[in-house]
Parts: C-alpha cells; structure tokens; sequence
C-alpha cells in the first residue's frame, strides 16, 4: 500500500487546500452537528440557517448569529490554520477553498481565501443585498442569550443578513467559478474536516481526482479512496497537518 508522505508537497505545482468545519471545531468553534447548549439547546441550528427562518423572527436568527459570531471572535487559528498558511511559502501556489465561514484562515496568515459559504464578517441587506456598511462589533448577546433585532441597510432601510449563505440557497457564482477554475488546475487537493455531505461542495474533492490531481483526505473517519493517487489520513488535522509540512521541509 502507498502512503503519503509530505515530501510530496514540495514537488506539487499547485496545492488546494480545501477545509470544512472540522478545521475550525478544533479551534473550539461548533458545527452544525454539534448539539446547542445553555440557551440555545432547544433549537435546531438547520431550522435558523434559513432565508424562512429570517422572515418569520429576524431578531431570533441575527441573535443566534451573533452568538456564532462571538465564538469566532474569541477562538483562534489552530495548529492546522498555521500549517496551511506557512505551506503557502513551500509550494509555488496555493489556493484555500473553505467552507467555513469563519476568518480563522485570514488570522493565520492566508491570502485570496475562496470562502464557498461566505464569512459571519460580511452582513448584507436582505432585501437589497448590498453591503452592509456599518459595523455590528457592539451588538453584544443579549441578556436572554436569544434575540437581537438586526441593523437596517442605509440604502433602502431593509433588513440586515447574515452574510453566510443558508440552506436552500445557492453558492455565489463567481466564487463557485473561482473554485472550480482552482480544482481543475491543481495537482495536488488536501480535503481537511469535510464532511463530504454539503453539496455542491462536497464534489470538490472528485472533481480534483477526474482533473489528474492527487487527492488526501484529512479527516477524524477513513475515507472510502479509489486508486493510488488518493489517500486517506486518520486523526486531527492539527496534528496530521504540521507533521505533514515538517516532512515537507526535510
């Protein structure tokens, strides 16, 4: 059986990094599998991440929001958020497709991130979708931990989202444009704490393998692999992935 080894890495032309919410769990930040606690715990995170669910109690959604946003702000980038980064001074290029909609990559060091999902950090307005230009910073969690009515747009008054994008809802089609263009081109695709059950994300890691690319899988379960030019590595991706960037710079 082959195995992959980092040394690999520096032979590549054009490594992909592509993450999913295992990445940013292990900077203490929950997925949307993980079960709410305190006054969250009743709610189905799936059932607020939706263009429905802000129409029918925006005040409800944004808090929740608000809540995620705030355990970003106080996480920090992982072991895996820094080996990423420092391997954009090993191979000559890298481009990192997430789906997180964190910024724990851009605090790491990394540049020119594709951001599938869109980024907690980018509000627009729901119904003119603009940008929203004012800052959210002081829009702490309530004092019953639950809703928070969103800012208004400055352009036609509609309400503030989310800059995410929810279930139901497309992904920007330049970004979708931009990763693809990414995954064709590249030689080398490491898949990190994917779930592989987003679509159309998780095509990702097949259309790199049908484009000629070496594909590894870091995950915390084996992945099912087809041939030898794909690779499944077991374990946390703040291990895994260090250790494969030291045996790329032996």
């Amino acid at each position: 059986m082959i195995e992959f080894h980092g040394q690999r890495l520096r032979d590549a032309f054009h490594v992909v990094v592509f993450t999913g919410a295992g990445v940013s769990a292990e900077s203490g930040i929950p997925t949307f599998r993980d079960a709410l606690t305190g006054l969250w715990e009743r709610f189905d995170p799936a059932a607020l991440a939706t263009a429905d669910a802000f129409r029918n109690d925006s005040a409800l959604v944004w808090g929740w929001y608000e809540w995620r946003r705030s355990k970003v702000r106080t996480a920090k980038p992982n072991p895996a958020h820094l080996a990423i980064a420092e391997l954009a001074r090993l191979v000559a290029r890298l481009t990192v497709i997430t789906q997180n909609v964190d910024d724990l990559h851009e605090r790491a060091g990394c540049h020119g991130v594709v951001h599938l999902h869109g980024s907690l950090h980018s509000p627009r307005c729901f119904a003119c979708a603009r940008p929203y230009e004012g800052t959210t910073d002081q829009l702490n969690e309530p004092e019953d931990g639950r809703r928070i009515d969103p800012p208004r747009c400055r352009h036609c008054n509609g309400k503030v989202r989310p800059g995410v994008v929810w279930f139901g809802e497309s992904l920007p089609e330049q970004v979708w444009r931009d990763a693809l263009a990414a995954v064709k081109d590249c030689d080398l695709l490491i898949s990190v704490g994917t779930s592989g059950l987003v679509q159309p994300a998780a095509e990702i890691p097949r259309i790199a393998r049908e484009h000629g690319a070496v594909v590894v899988h870091v995950n915390l379960q084996r992945e099912s692999v087809q041939g030898e030019r794909e690779f499944s590595l077991v374990g946390k991706a703040a291990e895994i992935l260090p250790r494969l960037l030291a045996q790329a710079k032996e």
